[in-house]
């Protein structure tokens, strides 16, 4: 009996080491945004990651993302737009300052992943999947990824005959062991 706690022990050990676990780095990740107004291309970003990352690309099952980004640090290059997207019918940022994303899976092999999550947006959840790359970079790993959301999902921006209702997001996260 003992022989066999201390295996279970061990095991355990072997793969709490093997299970990376990353802080993103907000400094050096990229969140932008694009999305048609009045026809041409409006670009944004977003700052502030926060969160947990959890990669192991041989045990992609125990791999997971729990991040967070403050819609507060929305950046489209004109303030008065900025400050226009916080509001009630966009953001709302006084109610929901935070957008997150928590995967529930996670699969591919060393040249190309795919995660499916629940993303919240303005206190709606949705379920998006997205394919993804990992590159190991200066001890520790840079997650590139896109995707398209329709804003009206997540009540974003009410109707509007000249915004589009496809956002696409594009995603360079850099992340360090913690």
């Amino acid at each position: 009996m003992k022989a066999i706690l201390i295996f279970v022990c061990l095991m355990s050990g072997l793969i709490a080491i093997h299970a990376q676990q990353y802080k993103p780095v907000a400094e050096k990740s990229e969140l932008s945004f694009t999305v048609k107004n009045f026809g041409l291309n409006t670009s944004g970003s977003l700052n502030g990651l926060k969160g947990d990352i959890i990669f192991n690309s041989a045990d992609l099952p125990s791999s997971s993302f729990n991040v967070s980004v403050d819609v507060n640090t929305i950046n489209t290059g004109i303030d008065a737009r900025d400050s226009h997207l916080k509001k009630e019918e966009y953001f709302n940022t006084e109610n929901f300052p935070i957008i997150t994303f928590i995967s529930t899976s996670i699969t591919g092999n060393s040249n190309a992943y795919s995660v499916s999550g629940k993303l919240t947006i303005k206190g709606v959840t949705k379920i998006i999947s997205f394919p993804f790359t990992v590159k190991n970079e200066n001890g520790g790993l840079i997650f590139t990824g896109n995707f398209s959301i329709n804003r009206k999902d997540f009540n974003v921006g009410g109707s509007s005959a000249v915004l589009s209702n496809t956002v696409d997001v594009n995603l360079k996260v850099a992340a360090v062991k913690s």
